[in-house]
C-alpha cells in the first residue's frame, strides 16, 4: 500500500454559484503551440464546440502575438519601438488593455515590474537576438539601462495612444502570456462555455467545475529542491474564477560558478541575485498575476512579502535561506486554506 501524500488545499471564496453543467457534457481537451511554449484547454462541452475552439483559440492567440511579440518585426509593439521619440501610436484594444495594466503595476511596484526592459532583456540573451553564455560588458549594461524606465511612456487611455521620450524599447513578455490566458478564457465565455481550465506555459485560469461537480484542481509549482522547502507539502488550489502564475529562476545561463537568471532587476539592469526561487500569485486576472509574480521576484523576500501583503495579493514566495529554501504565504492565501 502506498502512503498518502499530505497536501494543503486552497479554496477561494466563490463570487457566485458555478454555472450549470450542460446536459451530457464531458471534458474536451485541446492543445497547441504558441509564444514559444504550449497552450492547453480543458472544457466541459460537446465535440462540436471542440471543433469551433480548434479554430477560435489559435486566432485569439495570434492576435496577441501580432500585437505584443518582440520577435515579430511587424507586431504593434515592434513598430512602436521603431517610432521616433514623442510620436504617438494608436494601439489596438488588447494591447491598450495590457499597456494600461503594465503601467499601473509598474507604478505600484516602484518599477520592480517595468515594460521598457526590452533592450536589456535582449542584451542578456533572453530576447530576439538569442542566448548568450557570458555576461555582457558592464559599459553596455550601463548604456542601455540609462535609456530604460517606465516613466518614459505616456499612455492616453481615452484615445488608446502611446508615446515615449527615451529609447528603452517596450517588452511585454512579463505580462502578455497572462493576458493571453485571460483572452482565451473570455473567448470561451463569449461562446457560452463556462466550465473550463485554460493554460499557457504553466499559467492557468479556471472557471466553473468539472462534470462531476469537482473544481479544476492545480498544484502550485515547486522548485526542484522541494525536499528542502519549509512546509513542503504540495498545495492544491481550486481555480474557481481564479488564475495562477508563477515566476522563477529556472531559466537563465551559467557562467563559471554563477547562474544568471532571466529575471532582470529594472533598478540595476542585471539579473536578480536576491535569493528568490519562485513567486506565485493567485488573482482573478492572469495578466495581473503574471506581472505581480515578476515584481515579487525582483523585490525579493522581505520587500516582496510586504508588497504582496499591502496589495492584498494571495501569494507564495520561496527563497533561499542558508542551505534550505524557505516558504512564505500571505494572509490572503492563508485565508483560502481549508
Amino acid at each position: 500500500m502506498r502512503a498518502s501524500v499530505a497536501r494543503r488545499v486552497a479554496i477561494p471564496t466563490m463570487p457566485a454559484s458555478p454555472p450549470a453543467i450542460p446536459a451530457g457534457g464531458r471534458i474536451q481537451d485541446l492543445s497547441g503551440a504558441t509564444m514559444g511554449t504550449t497552450w492547453s484547454c480543458r472544457f466541459v462541452g460537446s465535440s462540436a464546440s471542440a471543433q469551433t475552439l480548434r479554430r477560435t483559440i489559435p486566432l485569439a492567440l495570434d492576435r496577441v502575438i501580432a500585437q505584443m511579440s518582440p520577435w515579430e518585426d511587424q507586431s504593434d509593439t515592434s513598430r512602436f519601438n521603431r517610432l521616433p521619440l514623442n510620436q504617438w501610436q494608436d494601439l489596438p484594444r488588447e494591447l491598450g488593455q495590457v499597456m494600461a495594466g503594465a503601467l499601473r503595476i509598474a507604478q505600484e511596484s516602484g518599477g520592480a515590474y517595468d515594460p521598457t526592459m526590452g533592450a536589456l532583456i535582449d542584451l542578456w540573451g533572453f530576447g530576439p537576438s538569442g542566448p548568450r553564455t557570458a555576461p555582457p560588458p558592464p559599459e553596455e549594461i550601463a548604456r542601455l539601462h540609462q535609456a530604460c524606465g517606465w516613466r518614459q511612456l505616456e499612455f492616453d487611455a481615452s484615445t488608446r495612444r502611446l508615446r515615449r521620450d527615451d529609447r528603452g524599447p517596450v517588452d511585454l513578455c512579463g505580462i502578455a502570456k497572462g493576458f493571453a490566458v485571460d483572452l482565451v478564457a473570455e473567448t470561451l465565455r463569449e461562446l457560452g462555455i463556462h466550465n473550463a481550465l485554460v493554460e499557457i506555459g504553466g499559467e492557468l485560469r479556471g472557471h466553473g467545475v468539472k462534470p462531476d461537480g469537482s473544481p479544476w484542481w492545480v498544484e502550485i509549482d515547486r522548485p526542484a529542491e522541494a525536499a528542502a522547502v519549509v512546509a513542503a507539502e504540495p498545495m492544491l488550489v481550486a481555480l474557481h474564477d481564479l488564475a495562477i502564475a508563477t515566476s522563477g529562476c529556472e531559466r537563465g545561463f551559467a557562467h563559471g560558478a554563477q547562474h544568471f537568471s532571466h529575471t532582470l532587476d529594472p533598478r540595476t539592469g542585471r539579473p536578480i541575485a536576491n535569493g528568490m526561487v519562485t513567486a506565485t500569485v493567485l488573482h482573478r486576472s492572469c495578466m495581473e498575476a503574471d506581472a505581480y509574480a515578476t515584481a515579487l521576484m525582483v523585490l525579493g523576500p522581505d520587500a516582496g512579502t510586504d508588497f504582496a501583503v499591502k496589495h492584498k495579493l494571495a501569494a507564495m514566495i520561496r527563497f533561499r535561506s542558508g542551505d534550505a529554501i524557505t516558504e512564505r504565504t500571505t494572509p490572503a492565501l492563508d485565508a483560502m486554506l481549508a
